[in-house]
Order: C-alpha cells, then structure tokens, then sequence
C-alpha cells in the first residue's frame, strides 16, 4: 500500500506542526508523498473571523513555503501544495476564480459551515460539541433533520459548481451525532440525502475535474467519531456508481499521518472496493490519479 496524505494541516491555520516538520515525518514513515491543505482564507470574503483558518495576508508566504520545501525534499518526497476550500453557500467556494488563480497542485473542497434558516448566519458543524449543542437549539427549529439536510444542501451545491479535485469528509455532519442524539442515519430522509450526494459525485466523474472522495480518518484519529468519513454504507453507495476514493488522515500533527489506515483500507474493501487512487500531481489543468490495488 503506498501512503500519502493529500489533507494535511499545519501551523498555517490550525495544525501543531510547521510544514517542514510534517514532511519531515512523513519521509520517517516511508510517505511516498504528502499534501498541505491549509484551511483557505474565508475573512476577506465572509467576515467570518476564526482561528483555523488561513489568515488572507498569509497566503502568499504559505505557497511560498511549500515551494521551498518541495525543492528541498526534491528526490526523497513529493510534496504537493493545496488548500481545503470552504464551500458556503452564497459567499464562497472551490470554483471561485480567485482560487481557480492559484498555482496549486490540487483545491479539497469541504463544507464546514451551513447558513442557518433562523438568522442565515454560518455555522460550523464541526463546532465543539458544547458550542454545537447550544447552536444547534437555538439556530435550528428542527434539530438535528434541518442541519443534515441543510448540509447536504450545501455539499451537493458544492459538487454541482465543481471546481475541485477533492471531496472531503462527505459526511462529517455526523461528527457530534454521538449514540445518535440528533438525528439517526439510517432514517429514511437521511439515506435519501446521501444517495443524492453519492449521484452527484458519480455524475462528476469524466468532468473538467472528476473529484475524487476521500476516506478520512481524521474523526478515528481524534476519538470524534468510531468510523470513517464516509461511513462503509456511504462507502457501498459510492461503489454501486463506481465513484474512485482515496486515503487521508486530516492530519493535524505528525503522529496524525498514516492513522487508522489499515481501518480505511478494510472499510474499502468491506464496501466492495479493490483499488484506491493515489495523486501524481497536475498536467495539461487535470489531476493525475493512478489505480492501485488495496
């Protein structure tokens, strides 16, 4: 299995490690290749002021660091320059020009936050669970129905407008859903909303991008969820639609890279899938992916 972690954070924006150091971990781990997904800058564009996120004045120095240090690791690790785009509706997203602009090797494209229908304000769906659970009762009429589908709103929005090469955690509304509090997954209008997603990811397949989904371990790594991102039922859906996924840890630290991927891999392999799909950078404006077996 070649390991690689294409979603990885830094001291950029809200990992504990600089750039140099996750790739100096990465090469101990035998990485064949690893990529910085700095959360992108949103406050010029949003007035959205947070502690995670790529402030705009930095991102210039941010594309200039990793530059250096692909050039330093020329030879021993490939390292690819990225960001993770916050799609939020009506304000921005992977395919605004801007960021279409940039010289990277590949755009994440996430949904973190989703306008709530009391004041249309953002909210994070990955807030702290006190902050959630207080958000959640007074931004939400009704609870846990209207986030998932207001979330599911936005991440098939996102996929329609395109504009990325990978899909991130596809289901990471789940995250403060522990023992089922808010809503059940297996309810029906729940399956409903995420077999839709599933056929826009399969109809963005043969597009200008075709987006990858990622398998995330991120939530396992942090103890925040007991699965993937998505799910092995949401993993089954994508394989009826022969929908290609990778691995990332979201790694927000160097003892993050590489976790839980044997549980990816066998959650894989349990919804039918063979093969996943490692990154070679860009050519001609397109991603380049190559087939491996699991």
């Amino acid at each position: 299995m070649t390991y690689s972690c294409l979603h990885t954070h830094t001291t950029f924006c809200d990992g504990e490690a600089d750039v140099h150091t996750m790739c100096a971990a990465a090469f101990a781990k035998g990485f064949e290749s690893i990529g910085f997904s700095s959360h992108g800058p949103v406050t010029k564009k949003t007035g959205l002021k947070t502690g995670w996120h790529l402030p705009d004045h930095r991102l210039d120095e941010y594309i200039d660091t990793i530059r250096r240090e692909q050039k330093l690791w020329e030879g021993k690790l490939t390292v690819y320059l990225g960001l993770e785009v916050d799609f939020i509706q009506g304000l921005c997203g992977p395919a605004d020009a801007d960021i279409q602009a940039l010289p990277l090797d590949y755009i994440i494209g996430a949904v973190h936050y989703v306008l709530s229908p009391r004041n249309g304000e953002p909210f994070a769906v990955d807030s702290p669970p006190e902050e959630f659970k207080k958000g959640l009762a007074d931004l939400f009429d009704a609870g846990g129905t209207a986030l998932y589908n207001r979330y599911y709103d936005a991440y098939g929005q996102m996929i329609r407008a395109g504009g990325c090469d990978i899909l991130a955690h596809l289901d990471l509304v789940k995250k403060n859903n522990r023992q089922f509090q808010f809503f059940s997954p297996a309810e029906g209008e729940y399956l409903r909303r995420v077999e839709e997603t599933a056929d826009l990811a399969a109809a963005a397949q043969g597009g200008s991008r075709s987006p990858v989904v990622e398998v995330n371990t991120g939530g396992i790594i942090r103890g925040r969820t007991a699965d993937t991102y998505p799910s092995l039922e949401i993993q089954r859906l994508l394989k009826k639609r022969h929908v290609p996924l990778t691995i990332n840890a979201d790694a927000h630290g160097p003892d993050h890279l590489g976790g839980a991927y044997e549980t990816a891999r066998e959650t894989m392999i349990n919804a039918g899938y063979t093969s996943m799909w490692i990154f070679h950078g860009r050519k001609d404006q397109r991603a380049l992916w190559q087939e491996e077996a699991l």
